[in-house]
């Protein structure tokens, strides 16, 4: 049967029965990055779940009446900060009829109407206004029992850490810092040490591919010296540098983190002909973008988080950005990339960080291979016989690994994964 032919999942029934998980951790079947279904059941128990996911930065909104628009999965939310300066996070749907009712990126309200009917929010989601609810003239409107209170906007509970904003609709949730975990905290207090951020710039993109593969993508380090031209040939990820992948004691979040030496990087000449994207003839004009000024506590000098289920934190060298994953159904995700510095930053390393920003983004010389590959990969998926994929290197292990050629990260992925859905 085709994929397009599944009918979704009701909230709570369990997956369908035809779809089987092969035996052992090295296979991934296809159908989890096709099927309708298994995108509805991730809507339910992964985003809508027990988990913490991504909204915001801090200085989106550093002032009372700030916003921001959002997501968490595909429910559109809306990250305000009220009067008393409390974070707020509450579906962007009207109580009424369901309209979204905020569609500016961000800006400054003292509150939100709803342009259908003009129901009104404040800064926390409560409805606060409802025209005519009296009726006109003695006649209609709402009957007595209907109440303010009763119909705001679904809010969420909240956790912030270093500048970085988190929601969540469960609401028994572990604090943030239980979930992080130890391993990835340390790489994430590292980049959000506690000095205020500055946003420098946004970046979004659609790219047609199912949101699971770019977490795939950023837990396997075997990619990258056969598809990154860029960072093989100039040194910034080889064989010769200490490397590690991270995983936290659940498999849901990972840290690939590299360190170069002092000094420009230099590829050493054995580990060339095992690097089928190195360029001997590739050469920069401006070879300031490989500077690298040690600025944090931390032993690694480029370090890309995931962080379960929507949240990419990226450091490389000295270029900083949130890269936010949004579901768009199981062939498509929205990403929206915020490039960030510190607020202290001198002007210097200001313009620093923008010239080097230029490795990242939908078209940055990192950024463009994985966006065009992870499209090859749902191509194939969607448009071929239905099988499974292999992730048997370094087979024996699961989680945290020195060894670059492994993919011991997303199996640790997938087996936290199927224990959500029930798979």
């Amino acid at each position: 049967m085709k994929a397009a032919a599944f009918e979704q999942l009701k909230p709570g029934e369990l997956p369908p029965p035809d779809l089987h998980w092969p035996e052992g951790t090295g296979s991934i079947p296809d159908w989890v990055y096709t099927d309708p279904r298994i995108y509805a059941l991730e809507q339910e128990k992964i985003f809508q779940g027990r988990t913490w996911s991504y909204v915001a930065l801090e200085a989106e909104i550093p002032n009372g009446g700030d916003f921001t628009r959002s997501y968490v999965g595909s429910v559109p939310v809306i990250v305000a900060r009220d009067e008393e300066g409390a974070v707020n996070v509450f579906e962007n749907r009207c109580a009424h009829r369901g309209t979204e009712f905020c569609k500016a990126h961000r800006g400054n309200n003292a509150q939100f109407t709803c342009p259908y009917h003009q129901w009104t929010y404040d800064l926390r989601g409560n409805l606060v206004g409802v025209p005519f609810r009296r009726g006109m003239r003695k006649e209609g409107g709402m009957p007595p029992e209907f109440k303010l209170e009763d119909h705001g906007a679904r809010q969420l509970r909240v956790a912030t850490r270093g500048g970085v904003v988190f929601a969540s609709f469960s609401r028994d949730m572990e604090p943030l810092e239980q979930y992080l975990g130890p391993e990835i905290l340390t790489d994430f207090d590292a980049t959000f040490s506690g000095r205020p951020l500055q946003v420098l710039g946004y970046y979004r993109n659609m790219l047609d591919a199912n949101w699971k593969l770019y977490h795939e993508n950023l837990r396997d380090p075997y990619h990258a010296t056969l598809l990154h031209s860029y960072l093989v040939t100039f040194g910034l990820f080889v064989a010769g540098n200490k490397s590690a992948m991270i995983v936290d004691s659940t498999g849901r979040h990972g840290s690939l983190a590299t360190a170069r030496g002092e000094g420009a990087p230099v590829v050493a000449e054995e580990d060339k002909t095992e690097m089928s994207a190195f360029h001997d003839n590739m050469k920069l004009n401006d070879p300031r973008v490989l500077e690298y000024v040690r600025e944090f506590d931390s032993p690694w000098s480029g370090n890309m988080i995931t962080i379960w289920p929507n949240l990419v934190v990226q450091r490389q060298s000295n270029t900083l950005g949130v890269r936010h994953i949004v579901p768009q159904g199981p062939h498509q995700l929205l990403m929206i990339w915020t490039m960030f510095g510190y607020a202290d930053d001198t002007e210097e390393m200001r313009q620093h960080r923008l010239r080097q920003g230029n490795l990242m983004g939908p078209s940055g010389f990192l950024g463009l291979e994985d966006n065009e590959v992870l499209k090859q990969v749902q191509d194939g998926l969607r448009h071929s016989q239905p099988g499974n994929g292999v992730v048997m290197l370094d087979g024996e292990t699961e989680g945290t690994t020195t060894r670059i050629v492994s993919e011991a990260a997303i199996r640790s992925m997938y087996r936290q994964y199927r224990a959500s859905l029930g798979l």
